[in-house]
């Protein structure tokens, strides 16, 4: 028999796997429906979701935009795991008969496999902007401060890592924690060498960076590798312990905002 070709990526469908992928709404039954999907093992999984649109299900609602691990926005549970869909291989599941994909399991469903991230938004609002120093007319930075920044910077707002953190996704503590996309946000914010705003006392009470207990998933899920935990979290953690219990630190503090 020929070979059969997908005709929009020229992948050589070769291989065969059972795909179980959530269907359903809020305002509908939610359940799995099992789509047996040829394809070629150069291929990842948002192509497979993509043949499902194809040949069985043109309704299959998915959300997804730049297909190259920079844009976030095909975020999903495959096998349980928190991916991007875009980024995930065919080649790692070389042996697997089967696949399940889920929506992200934290935030309301809308469709099939998209949610409403809004709440992240929202949340991004509470946090105070860069301020610089007045009077200054241009801002220095060394070059330490700058990789350590730039870090935090790579994130491109998937929100994997606030659909594994346990308080969100178990706890749902979404009034008292922002969850690790923000502490890293607050952290490039307050490790900015020449942000001159107060933002310690809402890390703390309003954000919550109390809350995380330090189990580092977020920071294993994460497609752009970055330190969510070691390098933006734990800091934070410090800064906060350093003006609300260290006395001599407190001390400096008080001295400073009478000054």
């Amino acid at each position: 028999m020929p070979e059969k070709i997908d005709i929009y990526s020229g992948a050589t469908l070769d291989s065969k796997i059972d795909l179980s992928i959530q269907r359903g709404s809020k305002n509908s039954e939610v359940k799995m429906e099992k789509y047996t999907v040829e394809y070629d093992k150069t291929e990842v999984v948002l192509d497979l979701v993509h043949r499902v649109q194809a040949e069985f299900a043109p309704d299959l609602a998915v959300r997804w935009n730049c297909k190259a691990g920079k844009c976030g926005s095909c975020s999903a549970e495959v096998n349980g795991s928190p991916k991007l869909m875009c980024m995930t291989k065919m080649s790692d599941y070389t042996n697997a008969k089967s696949m399940e994909i889920r929506p992200m399991r934290t935030f309301p469903l809308i469709k099939d496999l998209v949610t409403d991230v809004s709440w992240n938004f929202e949340k991004n609002k509470q946090i105070k902007p860069f301020k610089p120093p007045t009077g200054v007319k241009e801002l220095t930075m060394y070059q330490q401060h700058v990789d350590r920044i730039q870090e935090y910077r790579k994130c491109i707002e998937c929100f994997l890592c606030q659909d594994t953190c346990h308080v969100l996704r178990t706890h749902e503590e979404f009034n008292q924690y922002a969850g690790p996309r923000f502490m890293i946000r607050l952290a490039t914010l307050e490790f900015h060498p020449e942000d001159q705003e107060d933002r310690i006392g809402e890390i703390k009470n309003t954000f919550g960076v109390n809350m995380c207990n330090i189990t580092k998933c977020c920071q294993e899920v994460c497609p752009e590798e970055i330190h969510i935990t070691d390098n933006g979290i734990i800091p934070l953690k410090e800064r906060v312990a350093d003006n609300f219990y260290d006395p001599l630190m407190m001390a400096v503090s008080w001295i400073k905002r009478l000054l």
